[in-house]
């Protein structure tokens, strides 16, 4: 039959709800020699577009139809935009799919947890056992599928029960996330309203957090007011009181999704749905008596070995931060993080990154036509077994520099950017740091801020998205020495912007960075792809080209493109500048930086005349 491989598609790896789905997942992969990709990010971190533009670009490396099949744990998704994108891909390649709490569509197989009955018991346990009658709800996204099966079942059980329910003051939408919590106390403190009777919450992360925050306030759990959660997570069974939540069988969901996808990828059938039953916990936040923590041994096991882990991976972190911040090169760069894989014990690991790294600013949306990742992309750091290489060139499509020939193989792929640059993705492969550790993801933005900071660093303008001044000089100085030996003419211009300090001091900043972008945009669009233009320092722009007929043909183009820009911008300043020319055939005794500073003062001889004609006009 040959070996399976099968693409993954998981949001935010850190919380306990997909850790076990995926331990369930790769436990089954390991014994049936199935490889696993995931492609994982951590979108809605810090509420920024621009973040999650690079972060989300991960989904967009995989072409689904190259393999097998696919999981989809959609439901971990909280912006639908990205989700339904993801799916529209999965369903366009044609593969057999599963998909985690949603049966929504007719394509995939389904493997679900019965969240409505589960949630509705839990109310209902607060109600007529506990006397609760006010209530404040802290959801999941309403877009996600198990966050609306657990609010319905919610708001169902105070309704048969005949209690009303202010869903405007009383309810907070977060995401999931460990600090919505917070937010959602936050929001409630901030209303004005009496304190309810339970807060109820669609998951264990964000009942966690919110007690705390309570905690902290000076209320008292339960005497004060109950609160529940969702998944009964290992924080959940250990807190203090312990969490009245909900226990589903998540481990043995992935388990079975990969048994289904297995028996469609082998061309058998299988029922189209598959239901999985929970049931509550009644512990110490609502008032019940607590059960207990079973095996007492065994929590302290797990309990010491998350805190070495965390100990340890706090200690990787530590110095993968100092060795980046002293990196210059990308050679250097590297160093750092192959020891940082030694302390993690990671034995198989790939950077990759696109190309041309240092120049290459590429941006694309999960919903864009057009792909982050570049078709040729380059591993400068493979780590297997001990032994490092690299590989120079290899397709994006393949996704690894160096495909796995076994089956059984479990590989995370991470996405690399800063902010909304993508700069290419890490593989650790049989390793799982990305599910234990919850500075996986902090990691993963050093790795990226340090690269991107090399590049700007070393050649490229982050305002602009061209050379730097090192940038022109590191790639127009070959140019110009290639000139000399072979005795083609090479011309130099020299830009400065006009009126950049007038458009900042009376438009703002905002505007004089616009300007310059624009003009930026324009001098790059009017070059070859064999000529070299940079920002050169603050308002001023250089741009190299070779041969007769460069100046004039640039000249042209410069003109039309600044025209459009004015035309279509409807700013009430123009965007132009003042620009000096040198054409020679150099030899020996010329230098780049003459013939630059010759152009700089012819450019200034035009900015002069252009007063001199302001003045006149004005008389």
């Amino acid at each position: 039959m040959g070996i399976k491989n099968v693409a993954a598609v998981v949001s935010g790896m850190d919380e306990e709800y997909p850790f076990q789905i995926i331990l369930g997942i790769n436990e089954f992969a390991r014994k049936h020699d199935i490889n696993i990709s995931y492609f994982a990010a951590f979108g809605g971190i810090i509420e920024s577009e621009e973040f999650d533009i690079g972060e989300f670009s991960i989904y967009t490396l995989p072409d689904f139809s190259h393999f097998d099949g696919a999981l989809l744990l959609s439901n971990t998704f909280s912006n639908p935009k990205i989700r339904n994108a993801i799916i529209d891909k999965v369903k366009a390649s044609g593969i057999p799919a599963v998909i985690f709490e949603c049966a929504d569509y007719p394509e995939f197989h389904d493997v679900s947890i019965d969240n409505y009955a589960v949630m509705k018991r839990l109310v209902e346990h607060l109600i007529t056992e506990h006397g609760a009658r006010t209530f404040n709800y802290i959801s999941g996204p309403l877009g996600n599928p198990e966050a609306r099966d657990r609010y319905r079942a919610f708001k169902d059980a105070l309704s048969e029960h005949s209690i009303e329910f202010d869903e405007e003051s009383r309810m907070f939408e977060g995401v999931f996330r460990s600090y919505d919590g917070i937010r959602a106390i936050e929001a409630f403190e901030a209303s004005g309203m009496s304190l309810p009777d339970a807060f109820v919450s669609a998951n264990d992360s964000m009942a966690l957090t919110a007690m705390t925050k309570l905690q902290h306030m000076g209320y008292k759990i339960p005497d004060d007011v109950m609160i529940t959660g969702f998944d009964n997570t290992f924080n959940a069974q250990t807190s203090c009181p312990v969490l009245t939540t909900v226990k589903r069988p998540l481990l043995y969901s992935g388990d079975k999704a990969c048994e289904i996808l297995l028996a469609l990828m082998n061309g058998e059938k299988r029922p189209r749905s598959t239901i999985l039953e929970a049931e509550p916990v009644f512990a110490e936040s609502c008032g019940c008596p607590d059960n207990g923590i079973g095996d007492v041994h065994e929590y302290q096991r797990k309990t010491a070995a998350r805190f070495e882990r965390t100990y340890a991976n706090v200690h990787m972190l530590n110095r993968l931060i100092a060795g980046l911040a002293d990196s210059e090169t990308l050679e250097e760069c590297i160093d750092s993080i192959e020891k940082m894989l030694g302390t993690i014990n990671c034995s198989e690991f790939a950077l990759c990154i696109v190309k041309n790294w240092e120049t290459t600013y590429s941006t694309a949306s999960i919903g864009d036509d057009t792909k982050p990742y570049a078709e040729i992309m380059t591993s400068p750091l493979i780590l297997k077994d001990g032994v490092r290489s690299s590989v120079d060139t290899f397709p994006s499509s393949q996704l690894y520099p160096i495909v796995p020939e076994t089956g059984g193989n479990i590989s995370y792929f991470m996405p690399l950017h800063f902010n909304q640059r993508c700069l290419g993705y890490y593989i650790i492969s049989n390793n799982d740091f990305p599910i234990n550790s919850l500075l996986c993801h902090t990691m993963t933005m050093c790795i990226g801020n340090a690269i991107d900071n090399i590049s700007k660093i070393n050649v490229l303008d982050p305002l602009c998205k061209i050379y730097n001044r090192n940038g022109f000089n590191r790639n127009a100085g070959g140019v110009f020495k290639e000139c000399v030996i072979t005795g083609h003419s090479v011309s130099v211009g020299f830009l400065d912007m006009d009126d950049l300090k007038y458009i900042n001091d009376t438009y703002g900043h905002k505007e004089g960075d616009f300007a310059l972008k624009s003009i930026a945009d324009a001098i790059s669009s009017s070059c070859s792809s064999l000529d070299i233009c940079a920002r050169y320092g603050g308002d001023e722009f250089v741009v190299l080209g070779v041969g007769e007929g460069f100046i004039d043909s640039f000249n042209d183009k410069l003109k039309k493109k600044l025209n459009e820009i004015n035309e279509k911008s409807g700013k009430p300043y123009k965007i132009d500048g003042s620009v000096g020319y040198v054409t020679m055939i150099p030899d020996k005794k010329q230098s780049l930086l003459e013939m630059i500073q010759e152009a700089d003062s012819r450019m200034y001889k035009q900015k002069q005349e252009k007063k001199q004609s302001w003045v006149i006009v004005d008389e």
